[in-house]
């Protein structure tokens, strides 16, 4: 594991720590593949159910690491075009990561930052955090972020934080649907527990993968596209063990498999 973000895994829940405190957890190349390959690891573990994401010291993440963007005013543009790929395809993965994830904003959630916090399910932050996307403050465009805060909160709430490019407080994020939830920060720890525990112990993995991609995939279709992807994915959830197992758990008032695991049975 990369010395730039730190990983820990405590029972179902595993927490990616981005660890540049000193560059206010900038993401530069390096730290974007250390996170798309431990996502890539984490979605391969069953015993992982909940994914927290966090920063080292008091931010979240300040966003692009603005000394390498300069660095690389001199590259190609195929060069500059595979660097902003390498960003697109890590909030992709988020987006469509099988397991939820929770993004822990512990501090200023900046630009590309923010991005990273508003792509995961479930973003809480603490009360004294900031957020938004000044790029256009800066001379840059919020582009690869901006695929996924529009799906997110529409065209007007977009244009509202990318066009005018200024900060808000956690409370207008959550007021916005930028973000779940804002707590105090001597709060935050146990929120984001309360949470991961929720998801980890009262629901089924296979049938929250499943809800995730099929939240993803949807946004691109039509109506009747949609609506036809939906009886596929809910004719097939019907033969998944975990559905057919928590439907007889709950005829026969018994706890689901996955409760059951949480107590060690």
């Amino acid at each position: 594991m990369s010395t730039l973000l730190r990983r820990t895994v405590d029972g179902p829940v595993a927490t990616l720590t981005l660890n540049r405190p000193n560059k206010r957890n900038a993401l530069n190349g390096a730290l974007v593949t250390a996170l798309k390959d431990a996502l890539h690891d984490l979605a391969a573990d069953p015993a992982v159910r909940v994914v927290v994401l966090s920063g080292a010291g008091d931010t979240f993440s300040a966003g692009a690491d603005l000394a390498a963007l300069q660095a690389l005013q001199d590259a190609t543009p195929h060069e500059n075009h595979s660097d902003s790929a390498h960003l697109a395809e890590l909030f992709a993965q988020i987006y469509r990561h099988p397991k939820p994830i929770i993004a822990k904003v512990n501090g200023p959630a900046i630009a590309g930052g923010c991005g990273l916090a508003a792509v995961c399910d479930f973003a809480i932050a603490a009360s004294s955090a900031k957020l938004g996307f000044t790029e256009v403050r800066i001379g840059f465009v919020p582009a690869i972020v901006s695929v996924f805060v529009t799906r997110k909160l529409g065209e007007a709430a977009a244009r509202d934080l990318m066009l005018r490019g200024r900060l808000i407080d956690a409370t207008r994020a959550v007021e916005m649907g930028l973000i779940t939830q804002s707590v105090a920060p001597d709060g935050l720890d146990a929120a984001v527990d309360a949470i991961a525990e929720e998801l980890a112990t009262e629901t089924s993995a296979s049938a929250v993968a499943l809800t995730k991609r099929l939240l993803a995939d949807v946004q691109g279709m039509g109506g009747q596209e949609a609506l036809d992807h939906a009886v596929t994915v809910n004719a097939f959830a019907r033969g998944t063990e975990d559905c057919q197992a928590g439907i007889a758990a709950f005829l026969n008032k018994e706890d689901p498999p996955w409760r059951k695991g949480s107590d060690g049975e």
